[in-house]
């Protein structure tokens, strides 16, 4: 059998939370999943934007609208400097569109991943003057440690407001303004913004300022879908106040009062704007928008959001699904060459065909010279989520620099009980000479090293996780319990989905259980579809079970009339020819292959 954690294990209506009691009286399976995830009150599940944390207790945001205010009238050049991802993408249309629609003068710079790296650099400060001429520059999802870069923008005469979510442990830039609920001495309640959401605290704040002083302004809310989308395409936590920002941007979304590159987006996924889901954020656009940063130019995804025009949306859609299907052309690659090293390492006769690339028991460390540095993060979670350790992704900077002096970038994913970026900050104040730059958060970090780095790097990263407990690397397997026969139903899965916006930090509903094994089918050679039958229930019951490692079991071994499996699974709504249907989809299982349970396998 699984082992399996409950989330919350109460059985009586008793043993719920008070203020949830009328609920569990409805559902205990639906009161049971909230109180898993610490909700005491149906009132903490509101998502009216009249309950969201003020702006007045985020540090420096008057004086960050103050100086927008003046810049937008006496007509001051804004450069607003984004990052490459889904969050900064958003982060700089919101700023664009809501700052002319003011009568800003507005143009944005997006450093170039390959050229430039992350943040507002002393570079891209001497390429914006260059280009766009400014007075002030904005950025948005960067700048909380671009000392240097800010230092060279004030020597030049400009105003420099920064608005972040990154975290910080040194003092904030010399900057006019500074606004990150993450900077040292901000009481801002609530810590998990990210960028797009510090920005609309900020545009929200501008609008209200100007409204009340008869000025030109315009109503922010109106893109809460741009919110809501970098939300969750940058895995932000999902307090209350995350919540009441995605909600809104769904319904937005549904009610067709969004981007129409989001709606473009969302026809070249095939996918319904009526049946759009936090989910979709994260799987379906989040990717596409955040493939133009890796593969080519972050541009074309914030150019994407910018237009108003169908035509053009279809067609920056369009470009962005491609290079989305060459970035997963190029990730399958470089998975392959990963498990290919890491079973390599396994076996000490055959390691010396293996190129600048370390394994350790407690945390993956690879680096390879043709790497796609676009990639290597995503690369990187998936090793994290195969092993359960923290996983740290090398590529070169540039591909044509790959001497000991050159530099190299990685991408770092973890675990929960390991907050990678202060882990990476422990090697560089013990280490000073060993990383260059880093930054990022508790769950994901970047950092450039030099190549001949890597090995004293891989040792010391290795000194910092051999004081991490033992059971951190123990992987948790959380449930909410088995369901009853009548919860197998898409009625129960449209439920769970009104209940809440389900995300990182406030997990989506996950269940276990017994079933016995009808028939099942290998597709694609990765994955398994599963039929399924379950006490009381009169139908078959569908499962879909991704990459599962086959190395572990002997299909054959199934036998269909006496074979069980205990799943651990989510539920989701499966739409094929015109039906909707519910279907299981497995995240972990045992095959228990004999009608007494003699022996099992773990798929």
């Amino acid at each position: 059998m699984l082992t399996v954690t409950p989330r919350f294990s109460a059985t009586h209506i008793d043993e719920i939370p008070r203020d949830l009691q009328p609920l569990a009286q409805t559902s205990m399976t639906l009161a049971r999943v909230l109180a898993g995830r610490g909700v005491q009150d149906v009132a903490n599940l509101d998502t009216a934007f009249n309950k969201m944390l003020p702006a007045n207790s985020l540090t420096g945001i008057t004086k960050a609208v103050a100086l927008l205010d003046k810049a937008i009238d006496t007509q001051q050049k804004i450069l607003i400097v984004g990052d490459f991802d889904c969050d900064g993408a958003t982060s700089t249309a919101l700023m664009v569109r809501v700052l002319r629609e003011m009568g800003a003068q507005v143009d944005f710079l997006v450093p170039d991943r390959f050229k430039y790296g992350y943040g507002l650099t002393p570079e891209i400060v001497a390429l914006g003057i260059e280009t766009y001429h400014p007075d002030v520059i904005v950025t948005v999802d960067n700048g909380i440690s671009s000392h240097a870069g800010v230092e060279l923008a004030k020597a030049e005469g400009l105003t420099v407001i920064i608005t972040d979510h990154h975290l910080t442990t040194q003092a904030t830039p010399n900057a006019d303004a500074v606004v990150n609920p993450n900077q040292l001495g901000c009481d801002f309640a609530s810590k998990s913004l990210v960028g797009v959401g510090v920005a609309f605290y900020v545009l929200g704040n501008l609008a209200k300022v100007r409204r009340q002083a008869n000025k030109s302004t315009t109503q922010v809310s109106r893109y809460i879908d741009l919110v809501a989308l970098g939300t969750v395409a940058d895995v932000g936590v999902l307090d209350q106040n995350n919540r009441i920002l995605v909600h809104q941007g769904i319904q937005a979304i549904k009610q067709g009062r969004c981007c129409v590159g989001i709606l473009a987006l969302l026809e070249q996924a095939s996918r319904q704007v009526a049946d759009i889901t936090a989910q979709d954020f994260g799987f379906i656009l989040g990717p596409r928008i955040n493939a133009a940063g890796r593969m080519d130019s972050m541009r074309i995804g914030i150019d994407c959001l910018l237009t108003d025009d169908w035509g053009e949306a279809q067609r920056l859609a369009h470009q962005l699904d491609k290079l989305n299907q060459e970035r997963r052309q190029v990730e399958q690659g470089m998975r392959q060459q990963a498990d290919s090293v890491l079973r390599t390492l396994e076996n000490p006769s055959e390691q010396n065909a293996v190129n600048q690339v370390t394994h350790r028991k407690r945390s993956i460390i690879l680096y390879q010279d043709e790497w796609h540095q676009g990639v290597i993060g995503i690369v990187a979670g998936r090793l994290k989520e195969s092993y359960h350790v923290p996983a740290i992704v090398f590529a070169p900077a540039d591909t044509a620099l790959i001497e000991d002096d050159d530099a190299i970038k990685g991408s770092a994913r973890s675990i929960e009980g390991i907050h990678i970026r202060d882990a990476i900050e422990s090697v560089a104040q013990t280490y000073p000479e060993l990383i260059s730059h880093f930054g990022g958060h508790a769950m994901a970090a970047g950092l450039t090293i030099k190549r001949k780095n890597f090995e004293p790097f891989c040792k010391a990263f290795d000194e910092v996780i051999a004081a991490v407990a033992d059971e951190v690397f123990a992987e948790t397997l959380y449930s909410d319990g088995e369901l009853t026969a009548g919860e197998f139903t898409v009625d129960f899965i449209d439920s769970l989905q009104t209940l809440a916006i389900w995300g990182h930090g406030f997990v989506a509903p996950i269940f276990d259980g017994v079933f016995v094994v009808q028939d099942y089918r290998v597709l694609k050679e990765r994955h398994l579809k599963l039929w399924l039958s379950y006490p009381d229930v009169p139908f078959t019951i569908e499962a879909i079970w991704f990459n599962v490692d086959f190395d572990a079991i002997a299909l054959s071994a199934i036998n269909r009339s006496v074979s069980k499996v205990h799943l651990l699974y989510e539920l989701e709504k499966n739409l094929f020819n015109g039906q909707t249907k519910l279907q299981l989809r497995v995240k972990k299982g045992v095959l228990l292959y004999t009608s007494v349970f003699a022996d099992s396998y773990t798929i």
